[in-house]
């Protein structure tokens, strides 16, 4: 999964090279100004609008720009979670909407108009959201302020610890922290008031992870790392000065924020909990949880709807599992082979070293299949990282995080090796070939170099189309000479029945009204999932509602549109090209993509007809 950036705008990109050649403009008439001119004019305008709103919300969410590699604004973090900020927030999106409604769109190119009419339309969509009181439950365990800074100021996030200059900046960005807490917390009072709080199974995950910070001895703090070996970069003159100021921070702001918040969410706010767990239960939550299905998948499709999917997928891939069982020549039931798999110690490690060493080995089997299925390779690399021990426990099992655009920040896939019973040899080639190589960093560090592309379209984000090419890319495992090993190929299965999964359990969470229990008693039915998994996985759909959809929904479409492809050209069929079409028109709604892939086979067709 890729993370969400704490906060971000997800205006998303729109497709760009993919239609048919716009025929040359009529010869203007005597005294007429040449249309091509006016087209470059307007289209010249456009350029100007999206640009301006591009660095507008870069200044006012100075974290994506951390999180971009842009330093400009590394000293800021705004009260995102304040009425003053939100009302900027609203008042730019709203100056911006005004702006490219004005835009004659039929004066413009194919390419240039669509990205107009995507524009509009994301906009429109994040105003519509503006109804539902997000900033009322601004902290769960799965996203929340204090992890997010905790991530940045130990030195192993986005933020640089290079000068002496970086140092001072993130100073600066505790400062906003401690007033980000506070207002967490009076936010949170007024959601209590309105009705509007968060499941207490959720806050009572979330308050450890508070806890963790809060220490006696700032020396044993995370954000104390940064000071405790510098770069050579930093002159030793400013060392000394600088750990002292490092100290004072963490004793007298950061300690005192996370401690004023774990004894709201323990002594205040978990009594207030409620004991449902969907969206549903809140006011308003029938029309939210819609709302975030529309967005998440970009489609359509209602909770309804996307539920019978689901359960349709998970039938099916129980069918190809069986499949799986008689060519290891397993006697028993899908049940008894979940167990087995779940309780055979071959299939587990002992160290969480060798765990990641078993994923570096993966990483050089997909270098060298990658370049028969891609043409174009990411110039970026990544790293293998645990996932931190102050956030293992509750974090999925794999993620992914993009370099920064101006390479001087590798990706970094991270493994969770937290209770390695719960993370069997199995499911890693899958896991891999999603987060790492061709998933998350081939589509994300690619996304990077189009800078072709306005840079909206560019660093825009859709969960449908990330997640879905994600889990599209388990799908080519064989293609790459992986799942050679049928227990492997079953891992490929589990986790394709696991995005299945997804589809019926958070649409029954927060449109159906399940229970915990029965979100996990589900899960147990149908899958080899061991309970820590289960947990926090059950967990986070409860957290982050729709999220979940958007994986399968994607990876469908994707496959569709490959077999699509795949009829139409016949022989002519190029999986290279087919995967350029997907990977180097920045991020897209399913919509738009599919649109795209249709005239690339128009035009791949013609142009065979024609040789």
């Amino acid at each position: 999964m890729k993370p969400s950036l704490f906060p971000v705008l997800l205006v998303a990109g729109v497709l760009a090279g993919c239609g048919a050649d716009t025929p040359p403009p009529a010869a203007p008439a005597a005294g007429q100004p040449d249309s091509a001119t006016a087209r470059e004019d307007q289209a010249d305008a456009l350029a100007g609008l999206f640009a301006g709103y591009w660095e507008d919300q870069l200044a006012l969410n100075p974290l994506r720009a951390t999180f971009l590699g842009d330093h400009r604004y590394n000293d800021r973090l705004p009260n995102f979670l304040g009425a003053e900020y939100r009302a900027k927030e609203r008042e730019m999106l709203t100056g911006y909407l005004e702006r490219a409604r004005a835009v004659d769109a039929g004066s413009l190119g194919e390419q240039d108009r669509l990205s107009l009419e995507m524009f509009i339309s994301d906009l429109e969509e994040e105003l519509e959201g503006e109804r539902f009181p997000a900033y009322l439950i601004p902290v769960n365990q799965f996203r929340n302020i204090g992890n997010w800074i905790a991530q940045l100021g130990s030195g192993t996030g986005a933020q640089p610890f290079e000068t002496v200059q970086d140092y001072e900046n993130w100073l600066k960005r505790v400062d906003g922290f401690v007033v980000i807490v506070d207002q967490a917390i009076a936010n949170m009072r007024e959601g209590m008031a309105k009705g509007v709080v968060q499941p207490r199974v959720l806050v009572e995950k979330t308050i450890p992870q508070v806890a963790a910070h809060v220490v006696e001895d700032p020396q044993e703090s995370i954000f104390y790392r940064v000071v405790a070996d510098f770069p050579e970069t930093v002159p030793a003159s400013e060392q000394e000065r600088l750990r002292s100021a490092y100290v004072e921070a963490i004793r007298t702001e950061l300690v005192p924020a996370y401690a004023r918040l774990r004894d709201f969410l323990r002594d205040e706010y978990l009594p207030e909990a409620r004991e449902t767990v969907g969206l549903y239960a809140l006011p308003d939550g029938e029309a939210w949880y819609a709302y975030l299905a529309r967005r998440n998948t970009t489609t359509s499709l209602t909770p309804d709807e996307i539920h019978e999917i689901g359960l349709s997928e998970v039938a099916r891939i129980h069918g190809e599992m069986r499949g799986v069982m008689e060519q290891v020549g397993f006697e028993g039931t899908l049940d008894e082979f979940f167990e087995y798999l779940n309780t055979e110690p071959r299939f587990y490690f002992e160290t969480r070293e060798q765990l990641l060493a078993g994923y570096e080995a993966l990483r050089a089997k997909a270098d060298a299949a990658a370049p028969a299925l891609f043409s174009r390779l990411p110039k970026a690399g990544f790293e293998i990282r645990p996932v931190e021990p102050f956030r293992e426990q509750s974090a999925a099992k794999g993620s992914y995080m993009a370099p920064s655009v101006d390479g001087t920040r590798p990706g970094v896939f991270y493994v969770n090796t937290y209770d390695l019973s719960a993370r069997p040899s199995w499911a890693m080639e899958s896991l891999f070939l999603h987060e790492a190589i061709p998933g998350h960093h081939f589509q994300g560090a690619l996304s990077l170099e189009l800078d072709h592309l306005p840079a909206f379209r560019r660093f825009g984000s859709y969960t449908a189309y990330g997640e879905g090419w994600g889990l599209y890319a388990e799908s080519l495992g064989r293609e790459m000479g992986f799942y050679t090993d049928p227990y492997q190929y079953f891992g490929k299965l589990n986790a394709e029945l696991w995005r299945s999964i997804r589809l019926v359990v958070d649409t029954g969470i927060h449109r159906k009204g399940w229970s915990r229990e029965q979100v996990l008693q589900y899960m147990y039915n149908n899958s080899a999932v061991k309970p820590s998994r289960a947990i926090a996985e059950a967990e986070r759909y409860m957290a982050i509602p729709g999220q979940a959809l958007a994986y399968k929904i994607g990876q469908l479409k994707i496959l569709q549109l490959r077999d699509r492809a795949e009829a139409a050209l016949g022989e002519d069929f190029d999986v290279r090209a087919f995967h350029a079409q997907i990977l180097e028109n920045g991020e897209l709604p399913l919509g738009v993509l599919e649109a795209g892939i249709d005239r690339w086979i128009a035009r791949s067709a013609g142009e065979e007809a024609g040789s």
